[in-house]
């Protein structure tokens, strides 16, 4: 059931981020200049009718924004039960997702870039959590996993926090226009992260495997898209579809660094809590060959009180044996009598 909702929340965000971006590549992000209401309205209760152009971007993205609230709530709920580090992802996402929720208002009143930035860069953190919770929730992921190197798995790490920084970046390139940064942040990720990816593709490891192989793909996709976004907002050259292009190109550019930096996420978690599923299968020969050795195994703990007779008067059955066969080889015949008569 946590993997489930921890699935359905994931998807709810994906569609948040989608929103966000429309809302900020549109020029809708004050095309509802009030918060937490929406032109005196309850943010739920304002009607579909008027949600007409940024208005329509901007007031999605709000609705979406409270049913992943809601979602996170009930995902936070379900890992309570599950206690440890469960519990403790759950609370940081109802942490994170308030967090954002605050930062976005505020952008709306305050008109602050700067609050636009953290909130943009806290949306793809909170993505990774999500996808960190559902990996951990998902039966595939409680698999035994290949043991890699501990050089590999600070390599995951770095990875990880190369292309958050690099989304950060782009954070900033959409909000101040600087470019230099992320450009350079590109560099960095296409270098380190297929240099991740090509060990752990040929470990065979159920989660890790295949991930690595949707990164590299991934990757793919994100120059093309950071080509083309690129193009559409500085290259003075016209390209088909200009207007649309210069909305979609960026938007997609955006998801997908999402989907990377979540695929990376999953890797980092996956190779940093491969379980100990070979030490419960190393104990059971041990217990064999104890059995072998002649230790003695343990008994049923119950009994009938016919079984406790019966083991009560085995060692005289099994003793006597011995010593009867002690006296035949001495040359001292033992000698039964054939019957007794009840006073005897």
């Amino acid at each position: 059931m946590a993997y489930r909702l921890a699935l359905a929340t994931l998807a709810a965000t994906c569609v948040l981020m989608l929103l966000g971006g429309l809302v900020t590549n549109t020029g809708a992000a004050l095309a509802v200049p009030e918060w937490p209401s929406t032109f005196g309205y309850n943010m739920v209760l304002f009607p579909w009718s008027r949600m007409v152009g940024g208005i329509f971007y901007e007031h999605s993205h709000r609705l979406m924004g409270a049913l992943v609230g809601l979602l996170t709530l009930a995902l936070a709920a379900l890992l309570w039960r599950e206690g440890g580090r469960l519990r403790r992802l759950g609370l940081i996402a109802v942490a994170v997702v308030l967090a954002q929720g605050v930062l976005g208002g505020l952008r709306v009143v305050l008109l602050e870039n700067t609050l636009a930035i953290f909130h943009g860069s806290l949306a793809q953190a909170f993505f990774a959590l999500l996808a960190a919770i559902a990996l951990l929730t998902a039966p595939r992921g409680r698999l035994a996993g290949a043991r890699v190197e501990p050089a590999l798995k600070g390599l995951t790490v770095l990875a990880a926090a190369l292309v958050y920084a690099q989304i950060v970046f782009g954070a900033l390139l959409t909000h101040t226009g600087r470019i230099d940064l992320h450009l350079g942040g590109a560099v960095l990720v296409f270098a380190i992260v297929p240099i991740v990816t090509a060990p752990l593709r040929r470990t065979g490891d159920a989660v890790a495997a295949p991930v690595s192989r949707l990164l590299l793909v991934l990757l793919g996709a994100q120059l093309l898209l950071g080509v083309g976004s690129f193009l559409a907002r500085f290259s003075p050259f016209r390209i088909p579809g200009e207007q649309l292009a210069g909305v979609a190109l960026p938007v997609a550019h955006r998801l997908v660094g999402s989907f990377i930096l979540a695929a990376i996420v999953i890797l980092s978690v996956r190779v940093h809590t491969v379980n100990a599923e070979p030490e419960r299968v190393d104990r059971a020969p041990r217990r064999h060959a104890a059995s072998v050795s002649g230790h003695p195994r343990s008994e049923p703990a119950s009994r009938t009180p016919l079984q406790q007779i019966r083991s009560a008067s085995l060692p005289y059955r099994v003793d006597r044996a011995p010593r009867s066969r002690v006296a035949s080889f001495s040359g001292h015949p033992r000698s039964e009598p054939a019957s007794r008569h009840p006073l005897q």
